[in-house]
This record gives structure tokens, sequence and C-alpha cells, in this order.
């Protein structure tokens, strides 16, 4: 790499403190965290979204632990040596201020590196900010021909390019620092923007010039699935690629780092187990309630690929207990997969436009005929709540093919909804159920879809028209949820709609369920036997034996589900029954799920307690033994996130077609699967195909 690349490159990641100031302070400023110095630290204002402010809340929970427990082991003692932090990269962070305080800074000291330019800039903010030199005292300003940018009793500002180690060595000897006493270096998201061998030689040369020392870092991992590959390209067309995660992909090859690099001690975990083992329940729901919140995948999945890691050296150091053992967070990884499902695309863009959104519903109105309704996608260009239809149509001599749609004739159009159900009442009918348009806003009233039919003059594929109307007031509240589910079951020969579980404005988590009489599209009491299952969201329910199979969900504490419940019907209505699965289906939600020849799959979601991926979770329902499947993707030419997608049984053909899918992937932008995809169901009725390596 030429000087010139070496500086843009700088300058890019230079860019990404910016944009992480800017986050921390929209974070204090929303009450997330107590920080009253990042807006004094940062010019401008930012108001980040809430999954953004999520993120960056728990990085400053993780880092806030890990020198809390660090500080309070080192100056325990009056009598022993003054403990230091040196914070690598700090950029404009208010560390120094906040432990400065809250009195923590008493028996140590900070240092802070980061390149020349931001260095000096944060040295120029403090000088000139009365507050922030009211807490530094007395200071010095930097020579400009020194590393040196501000020097006060306990902090120093240094600008130096952390890949230049002789000369980062020399200048913190300069500045006083002691290498023999008690250490804390922190990286927060620093390393992964070094070149592999300039990351491998700064954690070498830490490890050998701070003998007692705890080195924290943050940063991201998991780069092979799907949303590890949107992370990586979202950083590259900032020009600040992330190295090293093809070698140190998880937790365990991070910990062999630094281990193999001379650290005596290494612990490591990703941020969905430290968000669930190291911080309260009380302070949990806080976080929680601080904002309208309806983006839970985005927010599992961003914890899953970033982690936090702590190495020490020195008997001493090793003794502080930064992640102490804990029964709170059981690893639950699944067995592993016994066979493989190929994927394969089923549309190309010269077959008409593909379904790009997520949160949408779909329904097969008859063989070769699918309907997809609402979500967020694209349209026209750009990225909003989608008001156009999309069917997709299969013709035998030329495949399936994709078409958009409006609705027409009549004074009701589409509202935008998300999160929806849709239920096929007939060849030409649908019937829409709740959905939102904004977690604040549920959508009002429950729909009804008529098609209109008809050949084009050249006797090829059918057009199709869609007449929406109310089928409810909208003062109608029984269906003001979203993320429920909706099955047909059958009581007394005659057809209901089972809806069950949601989210409301009011409730986060809903546990109550309804029955609509489908002829007479009437609310009905039936009677339900039975302890009331746990509360839950985007579960997957399918009708079975008349009754309806619930699996997965996420319920109270926003924590993911892996019970399989069975409303079976009885005499006197429906008893609630639990199956007891073996082994136990990993935790998860935001999967679909259908009966295939006695069998229940459940397809994609999202879990947390395990680093694999969500494929195909296949159970026997009469000998309940669940089986895991992989999902091949080779033949799939772009990553295939299986959430907040639908999915369509085609029995007959032995398929199951995946619709939409994607997400809002934390500040790195919206992804929509870009092709429908299916999956091949035979392996599940000719016996196993060997899962290939």
């Amino acid at each position: 790499m030429g000087p010139r690349s070496r500086e843009r490159r700088a300058g890019a990641v230079q860019s990404t403190n910016d944009n992480s100031a800017l986050s921390k302070s929209s974070l204090a400023a929303r009450g997330y965290v107590q920080d009253a110095f990042a807006m004094l630290l940062v010019p401008g204002t930012a108001r980040r979204a809430p999954l953004i402010h999520r993120g960056y809340y728990v990085r400053a929970r993780a880092v806030r632990h890990c020198v809390r427990a660090f500080l309070k082991w080192t100056c325990a003692s009056p009598d022993g040596p003054l403990s230091q932090i040196l914070s690598l990269g700090a950029g404009s962070d208010s560390l120094y201020f906040r432990l400065k305080t809250t009195g923590r800074l008493a028996r140590a000291a900070v240092w802070e590196v980061d390149f020349p330019v931001v260095a000096r800039r944060k040295a120029e903010r403090i000088q000139d900010t009365p507050e922030l030199c009211a807490l530094t005292g007395p200071f010095q300003r930097g020579n400009p021909e020194s590393a040196l940018c501000f020097e006060s009793l306990d902090l120093h500002i240094l600008g130096v390019d952390l890949r230049q180690l002789q000369r980062l060595d020399q200048a913190l000897a300069t500045a006083g620092l002691d290498a023999t006493a008690p250490t804390l270096l922190l990286a927060e998201a620093v390393l992964t923007y070094l070149e592999p061998e300039s990351a491998a030689a700064l954690i070498a040369w830490a490890a050998q010039r701070f003998p007692n020392s705890l080195f924290v870092i943050y940063e991201q991992m998991r780069p092979h699935d799907a949303f590890g590959q949107f992370m990586q390209e979202h950083f590259r067309q900032l020009n600040s690629p992330l190295h090293g995660l093809d070698k140190f992909p998880d937790v365990e090859a991070q910990q062999r780092r630094f281990l193999q690099a001379g650290w005596t001690a290494c612990s490591a975990m990703d941020m969905n187990e430290f968000y669930r083992r190291f911080l309260s329940s009380e302070e949990r729901q806080r976080m929680e309630n601080l904002e309208p919140f309806d983006e839970f995948e985005e927010w599992h999945l961003k914890c899953a690929h970033y982690f936090i890691l702590a190495a020490s050296r020195g008997e001493a150091v090793s003794q502080i207990m930064v992640f102490p053992p804990s029964e709170v967070y059981p690893r639950l990884d699944p067995a592993t997969p016994s066979g493989i499902i190929p994927a394969e695309v089923i549309t190309k863009d010269s077959q008409g436009p593909d379904l790009k959104r997520y949160g949408h519903a779909s329904a097969l109105l008859r063989p070769g005929i699918i309907l997809s309704a609402g979500g967020f996608g694209e349209q026209e260009g750009r990225h909003c709540r989608v008001s156009k239809f999309h069917l997709l149509s299969r013709d035998h001599d030329f495949g399936w093919k994709g078409s958009q749609i409006h609705s027409w004739g009549t004074g009701v159009q589409w509202d935008g909804r998300l999160y929806h159900t849709i239920t096929r009442l007939s060849d030409t009918q649908v019937l829409v159920l709740g959905g939102r348009l904004s977690p604040v806003t549920p959508a009002l009233g429950t729909l009804r879809l008529r098609f209109c039919f008809s050949k084009r003059e050249d006797n090829s594929m059918e057009d199709l028209r869609v007449i929406i109307t109310k089928a409810s007031p909208e003062t109608d509240c029984t269906l003001s949820r979203w993320r429920h589910s909706t099955t047909e079951v059958s009581y007394q020969n005659q057809k209901y709609l089972f809806v069950y579980g949601g989210r409301s404005v009011v409730e986060p988590v809903l546990s109550d369920w309804h029955f609509l009489h489908v002829e007479t599209m009437a609310w009905v009491r039936i009677p339900v036997e039975g302890d009331v299952p746990e509360a839950r969201h985007s579960h997957s329910a399918c009708s079975w034996q008349g009754g309806a199979l619930i699996a997965g969900g996420l319920g109270v504490s926003e924590e993911p589900l892996n019970s399989i419940l069975f409303l079976k019907t009885v005499s006197c209505g429906f008893l609630w029954e639990s199956m007891d699965i073996q082994p136990p289906i990993t935790p998860r939600y935001s999967h679909t799920a259908h009966v295939f020849n006695g069998k229940l799959l459940l397809v994609g979601g999202v879990w947390i307690h395990s680093s694999s991926i969500p494929g195909v979770t296949v159970i026997d329902l009469t000998t309940r033994l669940s089986t895991e499947y992989q999902i091949d993707t080779t033949c799939v030419p772009w990553p295939l996130m299986l959430h907040n997608h639908t999915s369509i049984l085609l029995p007959e053909e032995q398929q199951l077609l995946l619709l939409g899918g994607g997400g809002n992937c934390f500040s790195f932008g919206t992804f929509f699967n870009p092709h429908t995809v299916t999956l091949d169901l035979s392996s599940l009725t000719t016996g196993q195909k060997e899962l290939h390596s």
C-alpha cells in the first residue's frame, strides 16, 4: 500500500471516530448513559436511531464494566502503586472525564493515543472548554514537534500512529508512563482497522512492554454469515475495511490470538452474552423502555457480531475477575446438522421485479399464484413502507415471474402496514389482520383483499387487480397488535382463525388469543384449558390436526423461547399442551414454519445462544425428535438473511419458497434479500443426504 493509500485509509478510519462520537453524544442525550461530557467534546449534534443507541449502549456498558473491575482491584490498597489506563485509538471518548468526576482517578492516571490530527483536535477542544479544564486542572500544551498534545497531572494526550510502535513506545515513556505499574490497555474498535501485521505487532508489543497489565478490546467478528458479510461491505464502502476477521472469526480464535502473543489469561464473549450476564434485569428493563423499539432481529445480530475481550499478564492482574463464571447464560448449541437442504435462486431480474422487502406477509392464492403485501422495502428507487403488492406467478414454460400491482376501484388504499398477517379465504380473497405503521402507531382495521384476474390480450400470464375493503371498523381494537400469528383451526366442524400473541403499543409482549369465525367474521369465545403459555411475539404458527402448533418466539425480557406448544382440539374446545422435543430446539424467533409429511419445519430466524447460523430444524411430530439441517447457499449469489421473511410450502413439488427478508442492520444500512429462493425438501422424504464439508 502506497503513502497516498495509507493517508486515505487513515482519513477514513478517523471519520469513524467522528461518527462514533456523535452517536455517543446522542446516546447520552437520550438517557441511555450518564455522560455530561460527550457533547462538550464533539461539535454538533445528531439524533441517532434507537437501534444505534442500543448498540452503543451495550458497548459503553461493557467497557465500563472492565474499567471498573480493573480500578476496583488495582486501587483497593492505598499503599500500592498508582494505576494507569492507556486508551489506544481514544478519539473523542470522554472516559477520563467520567472517571474524574466520580472520583475514580484518585490513584490512577490516563494516557490517550490517536492519530496526531485527532489528538490535537481533542486537546484544543479541552483547552477551549472551561468545564473540561476545570476537571483536568493545570495543564501544558504540547510542543507542535512533539507527540504530546496535552498534559495535566492525570491526563496525557498523544498523537501517534499506532502502527509506529517504536515512536509510540518512546512517546509514552517521555510522557511518564510507567511500564511496570498496573496498566489497563483499552482498544475499542481499533485493532480491526489495522493491517493484520500491525495489529499482531501491537498485541505482542503490549504483552512484552507491560508485564502487569490487562488488555481490553471491543470489535467485530463472525464475518462469514449474511450479517457479517453485509457488515464488512459497509466498512469497505467507507474505505476502512475490517482486517483480521477471516483469521480470527470468533471469540475462541480471538482468545488464542492473545494467548499465543504472550498474554497469560484471556476471556471473551459476544455482546448478547455480556448484556444478559452482567447487566441486571432492572437495568435492562430501564434501557429497553427508553424509546419505542421494534428491531429486535438486528439488535441481537449486531450483538452477536461484536465481542468484548479481556487478556491479562502478570500474576497480580490475572487475579482480576473481569468476567466471573455464571450460569445465567448457558450455551445452547444445536446438534451437528445431519443433512443439507439445497437452496437455489428461482427469479432473475429479467423475469420481473424481485420481492425486496421485509416485515411483509405472503399467501398462496392458488397453485402458482403467490401474493405478498406490506412491509418495508424498495419502491421506485427509495426505501419506504411499500404500498404496491407483489405477485409471484408460475408459468410452466418460463418458470416463476414477479410483478408489482396496485389496488384500484375503492376509496380504501393500502396503509403501509408491517408485521401483519394474511390469511387466504378463497382463490380470490384474503384477510389482513393487525400490523403497525410505526412502533407507536398500530394499523387500524382488518382489511379484505379481493382479486380480479384477467387474461392478457396475448393470452399469456394473468393480470391481477386488488380491491381493498374494510372487514372491521377502525374502532375494533382486538387486533391492535403486530408480530402476532394467525392460524386456521376447527371446532365443531366450523373454521376459525386463531389469533395469538404479538405486541401492542401498550404491551411489549402479549399472551392473549382470540377466535374469529371465518364465515360470519365475528369474534367468538371458545373454551381453552391448560396452562397459559408464556407471552411471546415473532413466533411461528401452523395448522395441525384441527389445532395449532406454536413454536419459539421472543418472550418477556426480549428473551428467545424454545417451547413447542400444541393447541389441541378437545370435546369442550381446545387444550394447551407443551410438546417435549428431544433434543430441545435452540431458542429462536422471526422464523417461519410449516408442517410437511408429518414433520414440523422451522426455517431460519434469529437465535442468540449459539454462534452457528439457523438453518432448518425438522421435528417429527410422531416421535417428537428434532434434527438440524444446514441450508446450502452455494448457488445463492448473495448473503441470505433468513429473518423477517415469509415462506410458502409447495408440498407436491417438495419445495419451500423463501420470499423477502432482511432488516435495518445497525448503522450499516438496510439489507434486502435480492432474490426469491427455493429450498429442496426432497431429502426429507427420500432419506437424509450426507452433510458435505
